[in-house]
């Protein structure tokens, strides 16, 4: 059977049951579509050989094969065709392996006609925009992804890939990796970019309040509940719900959203019906949920839910080529209209030596700390304050020079300002630090003692000019204040 409009978008719809297909076929020309119909799997790549297709709606089961033989075709063959299937109801398992093997999206019999409409539209939104793959010469929206390392221009290319698709997502990655901001970019290219994006951290909300936070809940349903409230799953409808940090979530609440995801509904609390919701769900996690699952504390069923599609984060350490171009873009925001922020010359060659555990996050909070410490907007290497470089190993101990008393310096005995005196005289360097003989009783204050030691010395050396003593230490001068500061260091009076 075929029904033409004309310039109407054209969709094919494979499916045995005549009543069924006949439903399909009277829903989709009200919408104003084409519709050309097959009963098998024959027919419908025959149609597929002659026509162009806007998207391909086909059954699961068909009297000579499967509708996911069909799926994998028209994935290889038509990239730009999203394909939908039909599942039997309480089929999750065949969804599952549907979206795993390209679909764009499914539906559940009995087929509620509206989800059917929200389906199509999401995939005729898709065919509505240029393709990057056709029209490679378009200027691409800025990505939020940034770099240009091979390993990032390969993140961005699956990226492109699975916006085509209404399969849930599973980004894994070390913390600080940018988990989010994947999300983001595959929300923004998707056919969903208009509607919310919802992110929810599972691990910040309490467990008493969770299903009322997922699911929203109806006036009066508990004591406080003074008026109707959506939750995550009615905010993020017809968008994308990110569940960032999935593997906090009591097993509890396991159950509840893996109801909600695989029967796309939900239920507030104190209502009797439940309401459909259409969300495309992306989870984020730092932990190895396939481990989770070993060890129980994530249920197996909604770990095969969740991570129908994988997609792993690089850390920033595998990726150093880039970290030029991310440090120049975190400097543009930590900028402000006065002052520019630079690095000075060997600031970025310093970066690149470090393993960065907590990756971009990490590599932000350690410019926006040494700006703290900048003079006039120029970041310097010892304004990085790297850790494993600490202050005591960024210089040589120096001498202590013959006009410098130990009432000024109370960390050293009378021996040692007298040996101090004689290497002054006689050596440029001064003696090591003493051995210690027992571990100290205080890490902290034994640091904070050698670290103030060191201070004095660059100081006597410079005769208390703050600036050279600064250069010697190899930190800036604001940051030798804030330590003289913390250390109670004062010049000595005339």
């Amino acid at each position: 059977m075929s029904v033409r409009s004309p310039r109407a978008p054209r969709v094919l719809v494979v499916d045995d049951e005549a009543d069924l297909r006949e439903l399909l076929e009277l829903t989709l020309l009200k919408m104003g579509l084409d519709v050309d119909s097959a009963e098998t799997l024959a027919q419908a790549r025959g149609l597929l050989a002659a026509s162009e297709y806007q998207l391909v709606l086909t059954d699961m089961r068909l009297p000579d094969g499967l509708g996911l033989e069909l799926v994998r075709e028209v994935t290889a063959a038509y990239k730009n065709t999203p394909v939908a299937v039909v599942t039997a109801f309480g089929s999750a398992d065949n969804a599952v392996i549907a979206l795993k093997a390209g679909a764009f999206d499914y539906i559940s019999k009995p087929v509620a006609l509206d989800q059917l409409r929200v389906m199509v539209q999401s995939a005729l939104r898709l065919n509505a925009e240029p393709s990057p793959e056709l029209a490679p010469s378009a200027a691409a929206p800025a990505s939020r992804l940034r770099g240009h390392s091979a390993v990032i221009q390969a993140l961005r290319a699956q990226i492109a890939r699975l916006a085509r698709s209404m399969a849930p997502i599973a980004i894994t990655g070390e913390s600080g990796s940018g988990k989010e901001l994947a999300a983001r970019e595959i929300h923004a290219q998707s056919s969903r970019a208009g509607k919310p994006f919802i992110a929810v951290n599972c691990g910040a909300i309490p467990e008493a309040l969770m299903e009322a936070e997922f699911f929203g809940y109806r006036k009066g349903a508990f004591t406080g509940a003074a008026d109707e409230r959506d939750g995550f799953f009615q905010a993020a409808n017809g968008g994308t719900l990110m569940l960032d940090e999935v593997a906090d979530l009591p097993l509890a609440m396991q159950v509840k959203l893996l109801r909600a995801i695989q029967e796309r509904r939900v239920r507030k609390i104190g209502a009797t019906a439940e309401e459909p919701v259409d969300v495309r769900i992306i989870s984020a996690t730092h932990k190895n949920l396939a481990q989770c699952v070993e060890q129980g504390s994530f249920r197996q069923d909604l770990f095969y839910r969740l991570n129908v599609i994988e997609l792993s984060l690089p850390p920033l350490r595998e990726r150093l080529d880039d970290l030029g171009e991310l440090t120049d873009a975190i400097l543009a925001r930590l900028g402000t209209f006065e002052h520019q922020v630079r690095l000075a010359p060997g600031v970025l060659e310093t970066l690149r030596g470090y393993s960065f555990p907590g990756n971009v996050r990490e590599l932000e909070n350690i410019l926006e700390r040494a700006l703290a410490f900048a003079d006039d907007g120029v970041i310097e290497v010892g304004d990085l304050a790297l850790k494993g470089a600490p202050l005591a190993e960024a210089m040589a101990p120096s001498p202590m020079p013959a006009t410098w008393s130990v009432a000024a310096a109370p960390v050293m005995s009378a021996t040692s300002a007298t040996s101090a005196t004689s290497a002054s005289a006689d050596a440029p360097s001064a003696p090591p630090l003493p051995q210690l003989d027992a571990l100290p009783c205080s890490l902290p204050d034994y640091l904070n003692q050698i670290e103030r030691d060191l201070i004095l010395r660059a100081l006597a050396q410079t005769q208390f000019n703050r600036t050279q003593a600064a250069q010697l230490l190899g930190i800036s001068f604001r940051q030798l204040r804030y330590q003289m500061q913390k250390l109670n260091i004062q010049e000595p009076e005339a």
